[in-house]
């Protein structure tokens, strides 16, 4: 990737954007435009500046990180946000990732990871910090990101169902049905139909969904 990426920084703590600045600026096509203490000066800054992706921390004085996520999502669809963030726990991943993060990588992760996960998230993927992918590889942590209505969708799934018999069975609209379909592949990092369906029969029925 060669195209210039417009980056902003969001952090309460100074001494961080600095060193994230730097780290970030000798990457040749990475350009930090703004930086932000919190998450109005953020949305404040992305009104002022073309931003490309947003580098979020969590845990922030007032509005936090993945509060901060929807409200940059709802104001700027076309802005991507990637977290950046200490805290490793699954649920912290799986409420930023609903709310519209593209990835989530770990304050303490190889400055090349960081590089590579904004580049990642660029070329529209998604990415999580390798500590946070082993985890997520576990079904039963999988299956506890989706609510009950999605492991019962997933089910149908994997019993080779299409949308219409899905809805028929549930008693849902296919519309309801395309939608769940699209929030468990967002929850599970999963781009194509045909991965949702093989994740679906190798982790469905053993998933104690």
């Amino acid at each position: 990737m060669t195209e210039k990426i417009n980056i902003l920084l969001v952090d309460d703590h100074p001494l961080v954007r600095d060193g994230l600045r730097a780290r970030l600026e000798a990457v040749a096509h990475f350009d930090v435009v703004a930086e932000a203490g919190g998450a109005d000066e953020a949305l404040n800054q992305a009104r002022a500046h073309q931003v490309d992706l947003v580098l979020m921390d969590i845990n922030m004085r007032g509005t936090n990180g993945i509060e901060a996520t929807a409200q940059f999502k709802q104001a700027f669809p076309q802005i991507a946000v990637l977290i950046l963030s200490m805290h490793d726990k699954l649920e912290y991943v799986s409420q930023a990732i609903a709310a519209g993060a593209r990835g989530y990588v770990l304050k303490d992760a190889p400055g090349k990871d960081i590089v590579f996960a904004i580049e990642t998230v660029m070329s529209g993927g998604i990415y999580y910090s390798a500590a946070l992918a082993r985890q997520l590889s576990r079904p039963q942590v999988h299956d506890s990101f989706l609510t009950t209505r999605e492991q019962q969708v997933l089910q149908h799934i994997a019993a080779g169902q299409a949308n219409k018999q899905i809805a028929r069975a549930l008693d849902l609209s296919v519309r309801t049905v395309e939608t769940h379909r699209l929030n468990i592949k967002r929850k599970l990092g999963i781009e194509g139909q045909a991965e949702l369906i093989k994740y679906a029969v190798e982790h469905a029925h053993g998933g104690g969904a």
